[in-house]
């Protein structure tokens, strides 16, 4: 295998990602093995790198020496290495303290610091560097979220044979937002380096071609930017292409004998309630989770639950190092705390708290131990927990609770839509959704059910291949192809 400082490599499929998809897992003896990553970005592509001879270049999550090419779980990997230096200002800084507020409709203050951005080009362009030394000949490299959206242009500067896909998994905020971006001049010339670039809805794709114009200016017509002024045009596709699940697979571990009876002592263990209310979220100020809490606390207050009804939230650790997931964590409990302590009976608290990380087959378990499920984001690319959970409702029982601004409303109609700021509203449609009738509760869930099923989220990976296969590329010699 040719490694990355040659000037084109033996892998006809590059995916680039901020993350490996394996976790490295420290052995007793002093050894290291790697454990395959739960999600549905390795589920969809997994297929796709095996036929097409690929290789997935990514991080470890850790500072440390770069770690080349390796073999794991049957997949070719490239480990890039950063410093501990470049995690704080790459990824702790720039990618979470600047970019994942801003992008995110500034629910909390973005810092804009110059050498997180210095760092943030400095990763970029280790990862440019990697993947433009991997690809064959007229590859197709894809090219995954913010942390790295440097990155097509600095391969197309290296490579003008390839074929470059990029997908933003978050939301792109509007451009009043974006203007705020010191560098949003860079950032958008990065993107450009695409030949096809991929978003979560309709809006993001908008909102990126108007940062097009106003921060690169270039044209734009329909859904196509034309980036370069000059006689040879490369022409730039921007469009929306939703994310999805593993459908079948999640059903299929929701069937197990063993999760459906975890699930039966799950509503054991809450004593048996009349209601299960339940939210799973990332411990992240954009999910709502404050929110959600304040509303049921009310509802509770007013009695429009009845008396036995009970809250799961899960909210998994994420990124603890930050001080804002900190303060966050903190409100949240305190939150709790004092909803147990206005509302709790001896051995029943109304809200049941856990701030863990489950495997697949628990959370399969809980979402079909739950009544309603309350996916209530402040904003949210797309939001595959409400997916997940109707996929796993194989006997169509549950009712969704869902957050109009997140990409799954779009495709998720018979969801209670909700504007999570809108406390009134939101708790009139928790009360709607756990008080429905039997018949309508099924008719929506199956709606929704037929929907995953269809989109799911190898149909999103060929969809997004398809029309890359489909667009022009850098250098019109070069004949290559996107993997079918």
């Amino acid at each position: 295998m040719s490694g990355p400082d040659d000037r084109a490599g033996d892998y006809g499929f590059v995916v680039v990602a901020s993350r490996l998809p394996v976790d490295r897992v420290e052995e007793a003896d002093g050894g290291t093995s790697w454990r395959p990553s739960p999600g549905g970005l390795v589920a969809a592509l997994e297929p796709v790198m095996r036929k097409a001879d690929g290789v997935w270049v990514g991080w470890t999550g850790g500072a440390g020496p770069e770690l080349g090419a390796f073999e794991a779980g049957g997949l070719q990997l490239f480990g890039v290495g950063l410093s501990a230096e470049q995690v704080r200002g790459h990824y702790e800084g720039f990618c979470n303290a600047t970019l994942w507020p801003l992008y995110h409709d500034v629910i909390a203050q973005p810092v804009f610091d110059r050498d997180w951005w210095d760092r943030y080009q400095e990763v970029n362009r280790r990862f440019a560097r990697a993947a433009a030394g991997l690809a064959a000949p007229g590859a197709t490299i894809w090219v995954h979220d913010y942390q790295l959206q440097l990155v097509p242009r600095m391969i197309r500067e290296q490579r003008s044979d390839v074929r470059i896909g990029f997908f933003n998994h978050i939301p792109f905020p509007c451009y009043e937002i974006f203007a705020q971006l010191p560098w949003r001049r860079q950032v958008v010339g990065g993107l450009l380096g695409a030949d096809l670039l991929g978003f979560q809805r309709r809006n993001d794709a908008g909102n990126f071609l108007r940062a097009s114009r106003r921060a690169w200016g270039a044209l734009t017509r329909g859904s196509t930017v034309r980036p370069e002024r000059g006689r040879q045009v490369r022409p730039v596709r921007a469009a929306a292409f939703p994310i999805s699940v593993d459908s079948a697979a999640l059903e299929q571990i929701a069937r197990q004998q063993e999760v459906t009876a975890r699930a039966r002592e799950i509503r054991d263990l809450l004593g048996d309630p009349d209601l299960v209310l339940l939210g799973i979220d990332r411990l992240d100020y954009t999910k709502g989770i404050l929110h959600r809490l304040n509303a049921y606390g009310e509802l509770l207050s007013e009695g429009r639950l009845g008396p036995r009804t009970v809250l799961v939230q899960v909210a998994s650790p994420s990124r603890e190092r930050v001080e804002a997931y900190r303060a966050l964590r903190d409100e949240v409990e305190v939150t709790v705390s004092r909803i147990n302590g206005e509302h709790a009976e001896l051995g029943s608290p109304p809200v049941h708290y856990l701030h863990q990380t489950y495997p697949r087959e628990e959370m399969a378990a809980l979402y079909l131990a739950a009544d309603v499920m309350l996916v209530t984001p402040l904003r949210d690319g797309m939001n595959l927990v409400s997916k997940e959970y109707v996929a796993s409702r194989y006997d169509e029982n549950g009712t969704l609770v869902l957050s109009e601004f997140t990409g799954a409303a779009d495709e998720l109609g018979g969801a209670f839509l909700v504007n999570p700021y809108d406390t009134e509203g939101l708790k009139g449609a928790i009360v709607r959704a756990a008080t429905i009738g039997r018949a309508e509760a099924r008719r929506r869930m199956r709606a929704m059910r037929r929907r995953v099923a269809e989109y799911d989220v190898a149909h999103w990976a060929a969809t997004f291949l398809e029309a890359l296969n489909q667009a022009p590329t850098g250098d019109s010699a070069s004949g290559g192809a996107a993997p079918g």
